[in-house]
């Protein structure tokens, strides 16, 4: 089949998700036939840079070699089996391998991080509940995004997806956030925070937070200073904290999980994305052993936390997640005659070799000092980084005038996915990146924005 054709049949029946269908009578539908290390190809050898990594899940690359192995051996042995009176290996490895990276105690399963969202406050109202509490409310931050199902949606506060259902959403309190990553203006944050917790906080099971980087919220950026201040007041007032790191964990913000760089442990936190690679639907809800003891009880006293999924703990999306583990984990960056390969071995190699996260920072700095000519573009008013994370945000241009959207299409004519937020042009990709691919993708999005004014 050849581009045109797909584009004719996706179009008679697809409906694509976050999209103005009626966008596609003037912009193409890209059809993609495979896809290889940070490249995706459509049926006519077209290639394009990934650089927001498919909507921010890919990690190692497309059709990595490892992860593909790892789910072709599970495919032989076991698909899928019910999670509820049942178990399998895969699962009880993973969850053991999460609990001992990050400290938690309980790993409850779901298909997607939406999904995840919803178990965490449902969780954390149930929990209240019982211990003879009833708190229906939920604290959020200004401009934050958590999916798009109804409870995510309720703690999310970009218009944009929430306005049209605000009639039937859960109740919730914004919180603000500041103005920029300043000492200053984090401690001015704080203080109007704890107000809001002094005024409400009896009648509040949880904040919902995405630490380091609000994804979805135009990447916005925030201090670790103002997370670990966010802990502080949660533990001041009896507020659970969820940290949702569907996005920003696994390496995105420079550490393994972003709350690390705050030094503070949530009561439940949200892995999705990266958590398979890229590859498969699946996330998790990490919890302790004080949420998990509430639920404990003879069935009798109706405590249990009845909530489901039918692909709950999926055997091939555990196995590409316990392969991705095992790349951050055995994975080493070598350098073979000038080039960076990334290899993974049972043992640690004699040779020169950077870890995954170590070879990340080297990559973010390169970005960064290649992103400074953005500044004297007139169109642009900021760029910031965290870890692999870069933002271009452009001047305020009317949201009628769809810039960004100018952007994305200066960027599928040059070979570079770039999916913008608004007025915002991001850079997000696979780990596996190499100079000449970084140069081409920062480059493309330069020559797009300069164009914008020409």
């Amino acid at each position: 089949m050849k581009n045109a054709e797909i584009m004719e049949i996706d179009l008679k029946y697809n409906w694509h998700p976050c999209t103005q269908m009626k966008d596609h009578e003037f912009l193409p539908i890209i059809p993609i036939k495979k896809g290889q290390g940070v490249y995706l190809e459509d049926f006519e050898g077209n290639r394009y840079i990934d650089s927001i990594s498919s909507w921010w899940v890919n990690l190692f690359g497309h059709s990595n070699e490892y992860i593909n192995s790892k789910i072709k051996s599970q495919l032989e042995i076991l698909e899928h089996v019910i999670f509820a009176g049942f178990t399998h290996e895969g699962a009880v490895i993973l969850s053991k391998r999460l609990c001992e990276l990050t400290g938690f105690d309980k790993v409850f399963y779901a298909d997607n991080g939406s999904s995840a969202v919803e178990i965490a406050i449902k969780m954390s109202f149930h929990y209240w509940k019982n211990k003879n509490k009833v708190k229906p409310m939920f604290f959020s931050l200004e401009n934050s995004y958590h999916g798009e199902t109804i409870g995510a949606l309720s703690v999310g506060d970009v218009g944009l997806y929430k306005d049209t259902y605000k009639e039937i959403l859960i109740k919730n309190i914004t919180i603000p956030i500041p103005k920029d990553k300043s000492e200053e203006e984090t401690i001015k944050a704080l203080q109007k925070a704890k107000n809001i917790f002094e005024k409400h906080h009896k009648d509040v099971s949880a904040l919902i937070i995405e630490p380091l980087v609000q994804c979805a919220g135009y990447m916005k950026m925030h201090s670790p200073k103002f997370i670990k201040g966010l802990r502080e007041l949660c533990n001041e007032f009896d507020i659970h904290l969820i940290a949702d790191e569907i996005a920003v964990g696994f390496g995105r913000t420079g550490t393994l999980f972003a709350c690390e760089q705050a030094g503070i442990k949530p009561d439940f936190m949200l892995l999705s994305k990266g958590l398979t690679g890229g590859y498969l639907p699946l996330s998790v809800v990490l919890t302790t052993n004080e949420i998990y003891s509430a639920f404990y009880c003879d069935y009798e006293e109706l405590k249990a936390f009845l909530h489901s999924h039918s692909y709950t703990a999926n055997p091939l999306g555990i196995a590409a997640a316990n392969a991705t583990l095992d790349i951050f984990e055995n994975g080493e960056w070598i350098e073979e005659k000038g080039e960076w390969k990334l290899k993974v071995e049972s043992e640690k190699c004699k040779v020169k070799s950077l870890s995954v996260l170590e070879y990340n920072k080297k990559t973010s700095e390169y970005i960064w000092e290649n992103i400074q000519k953005f500044k004297s573009l007139p169109n642009v008013k900021e760029i910031r980084q965290t870890g692999m994370i870069t933002a271009i945000e452009m001047i305020d241009y009317p949201w009628q005038k769809r810039m960004g959207l100018k952007v994305y299409e200066y960027g599928l004519k040059n070979g570079v996915l770039l999916r913008p937020l608004g007025n915002v042009i991001y850079f997000m990709p696979p780990y596996i990146i190499q100079k000449s691919e970084i140069d081409k993708m920062i480059n493309t999005a330069y020559e797009g924005i300069k164009a914008l004014d020409d």
